[in-house]
C-alpha cells in the first residue's frame, strides 16, 4: 500500500513539472525551433551537421522548458488572475517558487553541458541566451515591448547554430534573426490580445495594450515583413517551385490569421497565434524540399 501511494505521488510530482515547463503544450518549442531549422538548412546546403542539428534540438526544448518554469516564477503572484493561467501548478501550489527556480537552473545547466559539445564561438554566444531567457519574464513590468525581449531570446537559437555549423555568423544567419525578432513580435502581440481585458486590470504591459486599435493592422504588418524579408532570401539562395508552393500556403495561413484576430475575440486571437506553427513549419518544408530535390 505504502509503494503504491510513493509511486501515484511520483507520478503526480511528474506530472506538476511537466505542467510547470509546458511539455504538454510544445508549440512554444516549435516557434523556437523553425528559425534555427530554417538558418542550419540554408546555410549548410541542406546538409547540416547531424551532430549540430540534435543539440540544437534538444537544447531549444530545454531552453524553452527553462524559460517556461522562470516565467510562472516571475508571474506567480499575477497568473491566478488570468484566466488562461489561473490553474498553472505555481497558482495552486503544486509546485513552489523554489523548486520552479531550481528546475529553470538544473534545465539550463544541462542545455549548457549540450553546448559544450560545440565550437568556443557557440559556447559564448550561449551566455547570451541564457541571460535573455531570464530577463524576458520581467520585463512587462517596466516595458510595453516584452514581445520585443521575447524575439531576442526566441531568436537567438539562429546566431548560435550559424556559429556552431560554420564557426561564424552568417550574414543570413543575422537577417534570420531580425526575421524572428519581427515574428515573436507579431505571433506574441496576438498572444497578448488574448489575456488584453486581464492585464489591463492588472497594470501588466504588452504589446497589444500599446498598440490599441492599430494592433491588427501593426500585426499584419509584421508579419508582411516576415514574408517579403523569407521571400528575398528565397531568392538570394535560388529557392525554386518547392519553396514558392510553400510560401503561397504560409500567404494563405496569414489570411486566416487576418480572418481570426479582426474579431479580436480572445478565443480566435488564440486560434490565430495557434497558425504560427504551421506558419513556420512551411516555410520549412519548402526549404527542405528545395534542397532535397537538388
Amino acid at each position: 500500500m505504502a509503494l503504491a501511494e510513493s509511486k501515484s505521488l511520483f507520478t503526480q510530482r511528474l506530472s506538476d513539472y511537466a505542467r510547470l515547463v509546458r511539455a504538454d503544450k510544445p508549440i512554444g518549442a516549435a516557434l523556437l525551433l523553425w528559425p534555427m531549422l530554417w538558418t542550419l538548412w540554408l546555410i549548410s546546403s541542406g546538409k547540416p551537421d547531424w551532430r549540430v542539428l540534435i543539440v540544437f534540438i534538444v537544447g531549444t526544448f530545454l531552453m524553452r522548458s527553462a524559460g517556461c518554469a522562470i516565467n510562472d516564477f516571475a508571474d506567480r503572484g499575477i497568473d491566478g488572475a488570468v484566466e488562461r493561467s489561473r490553474n498553472r501548478p505555481l497558482v495552486t501550489g503544486a509546485v513552489s517558487p523554489k523548486e520552479a527556480v531550481m528546475v529553470a537552473v538544473l534545465l539550463s545547466l544541462i542545455s549548457f553541458l549540450l553546448v559544450l559539445t560545440m565550437n568556443q564561438l557557440t559556447v559564448l554566444l550561449s551566455f547570451v541566451a541564457v541571460g535573455l531567457a531570464f530577463l524576458y519574464p520581467f520585463t512587462k513590468r517596466f516595458t510595453y515591448w516584452p514581445q520585443l525581449f521575447l524575439g531576442l531570446a526566441f531568436g537567438w537559437a539562429v546566431p548560435m547554430v550559424s556559429a556552431a555549423q560554420t564557426e561564424t555568423v552568417q550574414p543570413v544567419a543575422g537577417l534570420i534573426y531580425l526575421v524572428a525578432i519581427v515574428w515573436a513580435l507579431a505571433y506574441d502581440t496576438i498572444y497578448a490580445m488574448v489575456d488584453r481585458p486581464d492585464d489591463i486590470k492588472l497594470g501588466v504591459k504588452s504589446t497589444a495594450i500599446l498598440f490599441g486599435e492599430n494592433d491588427v493592422v501593426i500585426v499584419m504588418g509584421l508579419q508582411g515583413v516576415v514574408f517579403i524579408t523569407m521571400a528575398f532570401i528565397a531568392v538570394v539562395y535560388d529557392l525554386s517551385w518547392p519553396y514558392c508552393i510553400c510560401a503561397a500556403v504560409s500567404a494563405f495561413i496569414l489570411f486566416l490569421q487576418w480572418r481570426l484576430i479582426r474579431t479580436r475575440q480572445p478565443a480566435d486571437c488564440f486560434r490565430a497565434f495557434l497558425l504560427n506553427n504551421q506558419l513556420g513549419g512551411v516555410l520549412f518544408l519548402g526549404i527542405f524540399l528545395d534542397y532535397l530535390i537538388r
